[in-house]
């Protein structure tokens, strides 16, 4: 089975208000080192996967460069780290290979060097189309800066491109979310990502609103409710626009789907390069499924060769895997091919949760496959956590 890759930049031009990723605003000095690092592991991807008792494939058929925002980096750099993929797998023709980008950072330079680099698709990180909505949580970008980014590419041929939005951001109303709704659909993008606001401690603005604080516009944050109904008005107008959900949070129009995304929901293996990158292989040994590892999401300690963290999948994880991943799908789980898989003494846990869960209305049954009704991504979480019974194992 081909692999994905993922390399994560940490670096970004400013920290939105509500990120909770491993992503900060670092000095570009910090940059080079980075890189000769992503690319050191890149080219000693065999031995770690060997010693994490995993199983590499060479193919690759998805690349993923996320952040941060990856076009914060130099064209020289950006081309390293192809370089380096390309040294170390075999990129198969037709691979999908995506690049996050916050609007307004795609300089020509950079464009140039994006389509010398192979790369077919582009996620923008949009967020909202209104300008104070982005303001508010610390976007450098504007309306006009997407629209003109999104022609550039076009006209560069770069055409698949994803749209991201948040819905709960300070100061956004129905009005201004389906103003947001209707500009999204109007580019003719043909794939939308759409993120409920988490409100955690992990960033300043959940902060805040956790603490009862105004800073961030903490305080124009719509309740949970609101947000509720502005995912549930995405769905359906996207829908009515041909651009189906086919997971909970991403939509597209037909044959648009992420293809490396698709990846983690359907249990494929992936390799991970970077700040708080995660992997999972199929294990080199028959009594656990596969292997997962993790580098350090700080980016002195990932320089400076901190161990990954290993946890060993069992077979039993692996199953609660495909229960818990693939209920993110719109298509649902089929538990007749989990039966072939994991065998009927297995599954039959999960049998009374089933029950009670589609007696709540949180899921339904179609033929023998099971999914998630609306209710049912709104509290998906709460879901998900039905079908957990054991811990991974760490070595």
């Amino acid at each position: 089975m081909s692999l994905g890759v993922y390399i994560s930049v940490p670096f970004c031009r400013t920290k939105c208000s509500y990120c909770n990723f491993a992503s900060d605003v670092f000095s570009r000095t910090v940059f080079d080192r980075y890189v000769d690092r992503v690319c050191s592991d890149i080219e000693k991807a065999p031995q770690l996967a060997a010693e994490m008792g995993g199983q590499m494939e060479r193919a690759v058929d998805t690349i993923y460069l996320g952040g941060g925002t990856p076009t914060v980096l130099e064209p020289a750099q950006l081309e390293r780290v192809f370089d380096a993929v390309r040294a170390q797998f075999e990129v198969v023709a037709g691979a999908e290979i995506t690049v996050e980008c916050a609007p307004g950072t795609l300089s020509s330079a950079t464009l140039d060097s994006l389509l010398r680099c192979g790369v077919s698709r582009v996620s923008l990180g949009v967020q909202s189309f209104v300008d104070q909505e982005a303001a508010a949580v610390g976007r450098l970008h504007t309306r006009a800066t997407v629209l003109e980014d999104i022609a550039r590419l076009r006209a560069e041929g770069i055409t698949t491109i994803n749209i991201d939005l948040i819905a709960g951001l300070p100061h956004q109303t129905a009005d201004s979310w389906e103003f947001s709704l209707a500009e999204t659909v109007a580019t003719g993008a043909p794939h939308v990502s759409v993120y409920m606001l988490e409100v955690d401690g992990e960033s300043r603005l959940g902060r805040e609103l956790l603490g009862g604080g105004v800073r961030y516009h903490a305080h124009f944050v719509p309740d949970e409710e609101a947000v509720a109904d502005f995912y549930v008005a995405a769905c359906e107008r996207l829908q009515s626009a041909g651009i189906a959900q086919y997971e909970i949070s991403n939509f597209s129009r037909q044959s648009f789907e992420s293809r490396h995304n698709l990846k983690y929901w359907t249990h494929q293996p992936y390799f991970g390069f970077g700040v708080d990158a995660h992997s999972m292989l199929a294990s080199a040994t028959p009594e656990i499924e596969a292997v997962r590892f993790a580098q350090s999401d700080s980016l002195e300690e990932y320089i400076s060769g901190t161990p990954v963290q290993r946890t060993k999948v069992s077979p039993q994880a692996a199953l609660e895997e495909n229960l818990f991943l693939g209920l993110r799908l719109a298509r649902g789980v089929s538990l007749r091919e989990l039966v072939m898989e994991f065998g009927g003494e297995a599954v039959e846990y999960t049998h009374a949760t089933v029950a009670e869960l589609i007696e709540a209305g949180l899921m339904e049954r179609q033929g023998d496959s099971v999914r998630l009704t609306l209710r049912g991504r709104l509290l998906s979480n709460e879901v998900f956590e039905r079908f957990i019974l054991t811990d991974e194992v760490a070595p």
